[in-house]
């Protein structure tokens, strides 16, 4: 196979494989759990600085007690407090929920929107967050951003940019608008797994053979240089050995 040496090459090249490596659909690769966007908003903002199976643990709690956004909207905030506590930071969570919650009551009839341009006015809502609801719960086109995709974005050099909204835009221009919301989620799958921040496990990776920043040529030149060094040591222990004898 040829080795893709553009951008628009190793993005196309990635989409497939990775695609392959982790199947599904956004809705389908997205770990929080939800049953309609207005939930999948709520968990997504509570996903702050925190991992999504400690909000999936907090959640259904959540929801039971808070089935609407007219029912979140008038929480009493340290009742919200004490149930999303394990989530951390729960006190500037709970103002944003409830803040959320009003908006979407006062603005948009209790529904979600789905317009980038409405969902970023939301208490609680950035472009990152926004575009989870866009791709995971509207099936729309959206590619969110967080720590895992801009560190797999710059090492397979598909961008040199470190601000979110820059990779976003430099993602956007390569990658199909369908896919985009599932690439952002596999880059991320991709990157807690295989690619990670301290020391990636480029020998157990799919795309280290065109990876600009893959260590597999590195240590294949380590383990043979160890290698030659036991054989040659081992001959002339060999050597050594006959020459006693």
């Amino acid at each position: 196979m040829t080795r893709p040496r553009t951008p628009k090459g190793r993005a196309r090249e990635s989409l497939a494989r990775l695609a392959a490596e982790y199947p599904g659909t956004a809705a389908e690769l997205c770990a929080l759990r939800h049953d309609d966007a207005f939930q999948l908003l709520a968990a997504t903002i509570l996903s702050a600085q925190t991992t999504d199976a400690r909000v999936n643990l907090v959640t259904p709690a959540l929801f039971a007690r808070y089935p609407t956004p007219a029912d979140l909207a008038g929480a009493e905030p340290g009742e919200l407090e004490a149930l999303i506590h394990p989530t951390g930071f729960f006190r500037a969570k709970a103002r944003s929920l409830i803040g959320m919650a009003a908006a979407l009551v006062d603005r948009y009839d209790g529904e979600v929107p789905t317009a980038m341009a409405d969902l970023v006015t939301i208490p609680g809502v950035g472009r990152k967050t926004a575009n989870v609801v866009r791709s995971v719960g509207f099936g729309l086109p959206g590619l969110p951003v967080d720590t895992h995709v801009g560190r797999l974005s710059r090492r397979l050099a598909l961008t040199v940019e470190d601000d979110p909204v820059k990779v976003e835009a430099d993602l956007d221009a390569m990658v199909p608008a369908a896919e985009r919301g599932a690439l952002s989620l596999r880059l991320i799958l991709h990157g807690r797994a295989v690619c990670v921040a301290r020391k990636p496990r480029c020998e157990n990776c799919v795309l280290a053979d065109f990876c600009p920043s893959s260590l597999v040529p590195a240590r294949r030149i380590a383990a043979n240089s160890k290698t030659l060094h036991t054989s040659l040591t081992r001959s002339l222990q060999d050597l050594h050995e006959g020459r006693r004898s």
